[in-house]
């Protein structure tokens, strides 16, 4: 049975839905620039979450939202003297562009902030009629000390409360509580507005998400996603605000992401310190960087690190080159070998452990050498590994068909054969040395020889 780390809990839990439907929600872009390795990690664990939800049976309705209004949309449009909405349609265009790249599958829905706006406003109506909030010169404010449960998911509540008496010389104005935070905004001179009961102004942060889950999954949902960044405030404050509207649990799993790092900072566009994924993209293969960050648990903080990204191109050629045809296309048996049934064992073991992609992954590896050993003695064996490769392989949204490294190596094999051929005539006139240098050379360029009583085969490293 899959285990999930639970952020609210602190423990890691069977995971049981509601009902037959898993309820996924996972805190999207706010598209303010090109997506960066961070955001890449984010949602291909995302991913990855509900690709083997469906491998175990699941059928899931994932729903991510673009937070398509924001203080940092209105800067960069003012930057680059467009209008917010064309700031945000052309980010969002980026984010699909390259997480399709990386197979990240597509969500259900995509809701926005703009088009969920009358929803919005009845939310922060119902929070204000039910006294969780109110209203000061045009700014609405959920009352935090209205809420018992606030700073459980963060596990901060005490640390909260102690900190009160310092913080509340540093009041916002309008604000009763230094905890308080915004569900409205009122209106600033030259930004975008909307109609209120309150006045024109635009929803805080939190609110949006919150109002957005309700729209498209209801009032509990099985599972919440998001970076670590999030977990407070925006979760906490998601989760307080939603369970005191609706009077029922908000989120039964919290999922947090690891953040990816730079010099020990979090990656982001906000400090500079960040790459995009569309600059990976064009020196890497998508698969690379996608195999790079499922070697590392997704709860993980990861640092980004270029050679480490090579390191994962030359793995996935290792798994792209254990499914070159083998001698003969022999038919995998109808019985799956014993190697074979043990592979997926221990892939599902790996996987039902909070999603332990780095252990699937070594899986993946182990099956790619025993595929390799039995291509010659045993080519139907290899086959049916082969088979278990890839699908394997597609749970982990692996691509593992020729990208274009490998049409590149395909292109070099009849260069690489006559060299096998001139080798074998050197063998056959005993001039090791000649055929040793030959053979070295080509590993040198990642073309593996192997010989055999039947002959010699090559494969790429």
């Amino acid at each position: 049975m899959l285990r999930l780390s639970n952020t609210l809990t602190g423990r890691k839990e069977p995971f049981v839905p509601l009902g037959d439907e898993v309820k996924y929600y996972v805190c999207g872009m706010t598209p303010k620039f090109h997506p960066h390795v961070g955001h890449a990690r984010l949602f291909v664990a995302a991913d990855i979450v509900r690709r083997y939800l469906e491998y175990r049976g699941y059928r899931v309705r994932h729903v991510q939202n673009f937070t398509d209004i924001d203080d940092k949309i209105i800067e960069r449009a003012r930057l680059e003297g467009r209008s917010p909405e064309e700031v945000a349609r052309a980010y969002t265009e980026s984010y699909f562009a390259v997480m399709d790249a990386l197979n990240v599958q597509r969500a259900h829905v995509y809701p926005t902030v703009t088009s969920t706006m009358p929803a919005i406003i009845a939310f922060v109506q119902g929070l204000i009629e039910r006294g969780y909030a109110y209203v000061s010169d045009g700014d609405v404010w959920f009352s935090v000390a209205r809420f018992p449960g606030y700073g459980q998911l963060s596990h901060r509540a005490e640390a909260l409360e102690e900190g009160l008496v310092g913080a509340r010389k540093e009041l916002e104005p309008g604000k009763r509580d230094p905890r308080d935070f915004a569900l409205w905004k009122r209106a600033k001179a030259g930004e975008p507005a909307w109609d209120s009961p309150w006045g024109p102004g635009r929803p805080g942060w939190h609110i949006e998400c919150s109002t957005m889950v309700r729209e498209t999954l209801g009032d509990t949902i099985d599972l919440h996603g998001g970076g670590w960044d999030l977990v407070f405030p925006h979760h906490e404050n998601e989760r307080a605000q939603s369970e005191a509207l609706l009077g029922v649990p908000f989120v039964r799993y919290w999922v947090h992401v690891g953040l990816v790092l730079t010099d020990g900072e979090k990656m982001a566009h906000s400090l500079g310190n960040f790459r995009t994924v569309q600059d990976i993209l064009a020196h890497h293969d998508p698969m690379a960087l996608r195999l790079y960050l499922l070697q590392t648990h997704y709860r993980v903080p990861l640092t980004f690190n270029e050679e480490a990204l090579a390191s994962a191109g030359r793995g996935l050629r290792r798994l792209r080159q254990a499914l070159s045809p083998l001698p003969g296309e022999p038919a995998p048996p109808a019985e799956p070998p014993g190697f074979v049934r043990e592979a997926r064992q221990r892939f599902e073991q790996a996987m039902d452990d909070d999603l332990n992609t780095a252990g699937a992954l070594a899986v993946l590896f182990d099956l790619a050498s025993a595929i390799n050993a039995r291509r010659a003695p045993a080519p139907a064996e290899a086959a049916a590994g082969q088979s278990e490769l890839r699908d394997l392989a597609g749970v982990l949204g692996l691509d593992l068909t020729r990208g274009p490294a490998e049409r590149d190596a395909h292109a070099a094999e009849p260069f690489i054969e006559l060299l096998l051929a001139v080798r074998q005539e050197l063998r056959s006139a005993k001039q090791w040395a000649l055929a040793d240098r030959i053979r070295e050379g080509l590993r040198e360029l990642g073309v593996i020889v192997e010989d055999s009583p039947q002959g010699s085969t090559y494969r790429f490293e």
